[in-house]
């Protein structure tokens, strides 16, 4: 199916655009009313707790009206007999931990207990598996038996990776709708239509939640969101894209979620580094190092924003223009694929230089030393290490 073909089957499936206008239309009534909640049970993410990028208490269980606003459309145009009954039962109660975390504080080795509970709840009771993948070169590899810990495993880190990236007003509802439009897509391309029709209905959901959270937020998603909207697109990418044995199968939801892989890694290899719990908190997520560069919220959330949607675009291109059309190399395509994957790679390594992850003295090593000469201003990289090693910053 072409991309033109994909698009207008999603303009035509009726199920794709009433869910996606129900999600919209609900996601902008609840909020309100549960941001009034919110401030009633106490339930407001307060920076006195921990240092935060915001200075003032903000409601945080957004998320409760995302949940509803993606139940509810799922179970009118999407749950039938199949594994959505098992996304949608577990994305609740995933959602469900995370509002006890929101409310109550949960330790993060029970919160992680229960996240993993619940992705076995599609995984075991429903058998949503991915049962090959088709790798360039080598053909479609059988996963057999392990391809039930590896999709509880891909859910696992999927909604923990859109959990950490939710610090910053409007990031992570963006990311989300941007991967979601992108999921369906994708899973139209592929004809299965009840996915691509969930991901319009995520979509749709986080679209409406931005206006309430883009900065200054009036109110956060917390984890009640993140963890379920990170569920919920796991399970989706498996059902809608990770079944297919094209090569794109794998490599589409790996370059989608490419920028919450890429904080959470950096952020993760930060903390070992300094010989820190993985799982603690400090300030070098890509969006604090903006920030600490002097980016204001909006930029940094709009930068974030455009390398998602150029890497899920690259992703989109790629499935549309082959290179191997057929089994068959295409030089036409795979030309082009080339030349749109040196431009995203370009615009990657422009965004970590940015961000001061790869240094000009990083470069120096490399042998690159006439693109960054040695200049009095380096001594700043030096306190740039102390403010990444310094574990009180953590936010």
């Amino acid at each position: 199916m072409t991309f033109p073909d994909s698009l207008e089957e999603l303009i035509r499936d009726q199920d794709v655009v009433l869910g996606f206008g129900f999600a919209i239309a609900i996601v902008l009534l609840l909020t309100p009313p549960v941001a009034w909640l919110a401030h009633r049970v106490g339930a407001l993410d307060r920076p006195t707790d921990r240092p935060r990028v915001h200075s003032h208490p903000v409601p945080r269980i957004g998320g409760v009206a995302i949940v509803t606003g993606i139940a509810l459309p799922a179970g009118l145009f999407v749950v039938g007999d199949g594994p959505y009954v098992g996304i949608l039962v577990g994305m609740l109660c995933v959602a469900a931990v995370g509002l006890l975390d929101d409310v109550f504080r949960l330790s993060p080795a029970l919160k992680m207990v229960g996240v993993v509970g619940c992705a076995l709840i599609p995984v075991v009771g429903w058998d949503l598996t991915f049962e090959q993948i088709g790798l360039p070169l080598i053909g479609n590899v059988e996963f057999g038996w392990t391809a039930y810990p590896l999709t509880a495993l891909w859910i696992v880190v999927i909604a923990n990776l859109v959990n950490l990236i939710d610090g910053m007003d409007g990031l992570a509802a963006g990311i989300v709708a941007i991967a979601a439009a992108s999921f369906a897509i994708l899973a139209a391309s592929f004809g299965r239509m009840d996915a691509a029709a969930l991901a319009a209905i995520v979509c749709g959901a986080t679209l409406a939640f931005l206006p309430h959270n883009y900065h200054p937020a009036r109110i956060f998603m917390g984890d009640t969101g993140a963890l379920a909207l990170g569920f919920v697109l796991a399970a989706m990418s498996v059902q809608g894209v990770l079944k297919t044995a094209a090569t794109i199968a794998l490599a589409g939801p790996l370059l989608v979620m490419a920028v919450p892989i890429l904080d959470t890694s950096f952020v993760v290899l930060k903390r070992l580094k300094y010989r820190r719990a993985p799982w603690g908190a400090d300030h070098n997520h890509f969006y604090h190092r903006f920030m600490r560069i002097g980016f204001s919220q909006r930029r940094t959330a709009a930068y974030l924003h455009i390398w998602a949607a150029l890497l899920a675009s690259f992703a989109i291109f790629a499935r549309f223009v082959p290179p191997r059309p057929q089994g068959e190399w295409d030089l036409g395509n795979t030309l082009l694929v080339g030349g749109f994957g040196l431009l995203v790679l370009a615009a990657s390594v422009w965004m970590v230089y940015t961000l001061e992850i790869l240094k000009a003295r990083h470069l120096r090593v490399l042998g690159f030393r006439r693109f960054a000469p040695e200049r009095e201003g380096d001594r700043g990289e030096a306190v740039e290490e102390v403010l990444d090693a310094e574990p009180s910053l953590g936010g």
